[in-house]
């Protein structure tokens, strides 16, 4: 779209540089490189300081004591809420090894799936739930190997089987036209080969009965997560593929330098986004901070002590740190950017929060852009917060308490001129 326009878009953009929002001057600059519309940004915002959004906390679902209903055992990961078109919300539980279903106002309504193998139940390890189109409600079981199907009202449909040998399933994300979108990455296996160094993740359209359709993106596998021997081996802080659907677009960058590509539908690169950025070494004490993270980790989980001190030979930790954590597609059309800080810049307090096992070991601040790559500025996100959906000007995550107790919230995002 933009490469056949690009003389216009160019045009445009440029003029809107110009004047920026509320009169601001935006110091960035946008040029045209063979079709490609590339934004430079600057250090400084486009937001003056009385323009940047506003985060109010509307909504809080769970409870450390009391109504069971109410309570989760462990909500994991950017998958784990979905949201219905009538705005109620679907909470996977993987502890539970079940669904919840609230109303849009945080109401209780019932318990989908449970522990299990048969029709309906869910094994240990599901990764995500979506809601399609019609409001089928979509979980990714990898134990089962399978995808399950729900209606709302908690009526088992059907499922459709997840074949592992091509690679395992571990991003879903449903696309505003209904299609559902499956990154998939080959993993060792037993009784398998390992896969050669130089793997490939591929994000391809998923459909409803199962059958793998057209492929959106291939993109080099990640290597913070590996498998060798059999034993996982972790290498912190490695370059990462970051990946997010955008509309009918694909934003995707590896974070290794902040520049993060918008794709179109047909897989073209049409617009690239930068911001300056200087890598920041992990110190020594930064390491020795990630280690006692893992070894309390271990203990958590029941680890004996024998073959804890195995896998901490197994923790690799690189020598600088990412330019960023992950993309998201935000509120309104913007794209949120969640910010590295090093551990040594964090409170006490930010470092007791961090978890590697939710995604929270980055930071609380997040880069915001326009939907078209402008810097407008930075957000702070509540202590121990990810979020995990977005609607309109709503934005829906899992807050985690001082106990470890953890709760669905919905923030409400406001603007300087609401």
């Amino acid at each position: 779209m933009y490469s056949r326009m690009r003389g216009l878009v160019v045009a445009v953009l440029a003029l809107m540089a110009c004047t920026g929002e509320r009169g601001a001057s935006w110091q960035g600059e946008i040029t045209d490189s063979a079709g490609i519309t590339i934004v430079r940004n600057p250090a400084a915002p486009l937001w003056a300081p009385e323009e940047g959004w506003t985060l109010t906390e509307a909504l809080r679902i769970g409870t450390a004591e009391g109504d069971p209903e109410y309570q989760f055992g462990t909500i994991a990961g950017g998958g784990s809420i979905a949201l219905a078109s009538d705005g109620r919300i679907v909470v996977l539980d993987l502890q539970g090894q079940h669904l919840k279903v609230f109303s849009a106002s945080g109401t209780y309504e019932r318990t989908i799936g449970g522990p299990g193998g048969g029709p309906g139940e869910i094994a240990p390890g599901a990764s995500a739930v979506l809601v399609a189109p019609g409001d089928t409600i979509v979980v990714s079981d990898i134990g089962n190997q399978r995808a399950n199907l729900y209606l709302l009202d908690g009526t088992y449909v059907r499922s459709f089987p997840l074949t592992f040998t091509d690679g395992i399933p571990f991003r879903w994300e449903m696309a505003s036209d209904g299609r559902i979108v499956v990154q998939t990455r080959r993993l060792a296996l037993p009784n398998a080969a390992e896969p050669t160094a130089d793997t490939t993740d591929v994000i391809a359209v998923r459909r409803m009965d199962g059958t793998v359709g057209d492929t959106v993106m291939l993109v080099p596998s990640g290597k913070t997560i590996s498998f060798s021997g059999g034993a996982p081996e972790w290498h912190f802080f490695s370059p990462e593929p970051m990946w997010a659907l955008f509309g009918d677009h694909i934003l995707y960058a590896v974070n290794d330098r902040f520049r993060i590509g918008l794709y179109g539908p047909d897989g073209t690169l049409e617009r690239v986004i930068e911001k300056p950025f200087t890598r920041a070494p992990v110190t020594e004490a930064d390491q020795n901070t990630l280690k006692n993270i893992f070894q309390k980790l271990f203990v958590q989980q029941g680890v004996p002590p024998q073959m804890a001190s195995q896998l901490m030979t197994r923790v690799h930790i690189a020598e600088f740190y990412p330019a960023f954590a992950q993309v998201l597609s935000g509120p309104n059309g913007t794209i949120l950017v969640q910010r590295i800080e090093p551990l040594s810049d964090l409170t006490e307090e930010e470092r007791e929060g961090l978890d590697i096992t939710s995604g929270l070991m980055a930071g609380r601040e997040w880069d915001v852009f326009d939907g078209e790559g402008r810097y407008l500025g930075a957000i702070t996100m509540p202590l121990r917060f990810q979020p995990v959906q977005f609607r309109g000007n709503e934005i829906y995550g899992i807050q985690r308490d001082e106990l470890d107790v953890q709760y669905i919230v919905k923030l409400v995002v406001a603007t300087a001129t609401e």
